[in-house]
């Protein structure tokens, strides 16, 4: 790849060029089509209960934001029964370069490293280190005297002590008292101030360990099990893992879930082999068109952080993340190989948020441009409540979440369904990706 300045990106000269050519279906000529895509078998949408016709809307809707001008390339996958039944790419992974998009263009996962992280931590719960329940000062001792605020701001906040602690379900739910920066608050503010951002190449932290002593020092948004509050629980929870497994949060995820399921290209970082398959991540311009964002040469994914993030570290290509879905999709296994128990997906996948918490708890995130309502929070991702709120057809119990980039997974085990739309703009939200895919993909249903 090559050194560029940050640029306005003009489809029309792309297509006065030809260059669109490259937004032509990948997924009916890629080497893996024959009889798999990612070590998973394809089948024809037909044999698995879907329509081929109805399959073949999602090229066209998600390619006209490409020839618009409003993203640079969209990779979408749909697998229901275990079985591939739809993969396309269309677009660019870098459309300067004119690089087009892959079955193996990696992508930053930002925060649909939750349900991964999540993972993680129930699978030390199933060996019996804690219970959801367990305070976390029993494992991490520098959160027995956090605070919770109540006024001011800066030298001039008040806090109070916690009516309960925090306790490990909490990290994974959000309801920890517990933030980020980038949702205004006096806490937000204090932890701006402190380098807590939730990116790992923003904060000036030596590795996840001081990074979250750093953390317990600031109060908490809201009282423990008062409030959904979109935070930093995740990277306090890799930290749980570390300390309860002896071994690094990265350590962990590759040898308890990326080795074992053949996730070959997730990782914190894109080594310098594999650089030239990480897409170019864009933002929206006031006009319509996109910006370079982040560049894969200066990217500070080039390079190992020195704090991993459970909570938005992760690259990883769709076929590695579509293999972590249908595991999830399959009750904890895949190929043969059981990471996690039966019981144990169905309570991840489960809402763990009772009627106290509203209809919408989530509403104050305005996920996917305010289509909150009727979604509950599992462990690390939503969970579907009410299908009538969500307006959405995917049914009670389905579990999913996204990324800061505009990436976005569901699991439906009721349909026995997964399906995912990934891109490079940030933030998400700017377009309805999710629920666009969402449609595309339960109108095909046809059994």
């Amino acid at each position: 790849m090559h050194q560029r300045k940050t640029f306005t990106v003009v489809l029309a000269s792309l297509l006065a060029a030809g260059l669109l050519a490259g937004c032509a279906p990948q997924g009916t000529d890629s080497p893996s089509s024959a009889g798999t895509f990612a070590g998973l078998p394809r089948a024809t949408p037909e044999s698995a209960g879907m329509s081929s016709e109805r399959l073949d809307r999602i090229r066209p809707a998600f390619e006209s934001y490409v020839t618009d001008g409003k993203l640079s390339g969209v990779v979408t996958a749909v697998a229901r029964g275990g079985k591939v039944v739809h993969f396309e790419a269309s677009g660019y992974q870098d459309v300067e370069a004119g690089e087009p998009m892959a079955e193996d263009t990696i992508f930053r996962m930002y925060s649909m490293t939750k349900p991964i992280a999540s993972a993680a931590l129930m699978m030390l719960w199933e060996e019996g280190h804690f219970l959801l329940s367990t305070p976390l000062a029993g494992i991490l001792p520098e959160f027995a005297d956090t605070e919770v605020y109540v006024s001011g701001d800066g030298d001039d906040m008040e806090t109070e002590p916690p009516r309960r602690p925090i306790v490990v379900r909490d990290l994974m739910t959000h309801t920890s008292g517990l933030t980020y920066t980038f949702i205004p608050s006096p806490v937000a503010a204090s932890y701006a101030a402190g380098g807590l951002e939730g990116s790992a190449d923003a904060v000036p932290h030596d590795d996840l360990a001081h990074y979250v002593r750093e953390l317990a020092k600031q109060p908490l948004l809201a009282h423990p099990g008062t409030a959904w509050n979109y935070s930093v629980g995740l990277e306090v929870a890799g930290r749980v893992v570390e300390v309860v497994s002896g071994q690094s949060f990265r350590d962990f995820l590759k040898e308890r879930i990326f080795d074992p399921l053949g996730m070959v290209d997730t990782d914190f970082y894109v080594p310098d082999e594999k650089l030239d398959r990480l897409a170019v991540n864009y933002a929206p311009t006031p006009e319509g068109g996109i910006v370079v964002f982040d560049d894969p040469e200066a990217s500070a994914y080039r390079k190992p952080p020195k704090v991993e993030m459970g909570g938005s570290g992760l690259v990883a290509t769709a076929g590695d993340y579509l293999r972590f879905a249908q595991m999830l999709a399959n009750g904890g296994e895949l190929d043969g190989v059981r990471i996690l128990g039966t019981q144990t997906v169905a309570l991840m996948m489960d809402n763990h948020l009772g009627s106290a918490y509203g209809p919408s708890p989530m509403s104050s995130l305005n996920l996917d441009m305010g289509m909150s309502e009727g979604m509950g929070y599992g462990l690390g991702g939503y969970s579907i409540t009410d299908t009538g709120l969500t307006g959405l057809p995917a049914s009670p119990g389905t579990y999913g979440w996204g990324g800061a980039a505009s990436t976005d997974f569901l699991v439906d085990t009721e349909e026995d369904l997964v399906a995912m739309v990934l891109t490079q703009l940030l933030p998400t939200g700017t377009y309805p990706l999710r629920p666009t895919m969402e449609v595309l993909t339960y109108q095909a249903i046809v059994d």
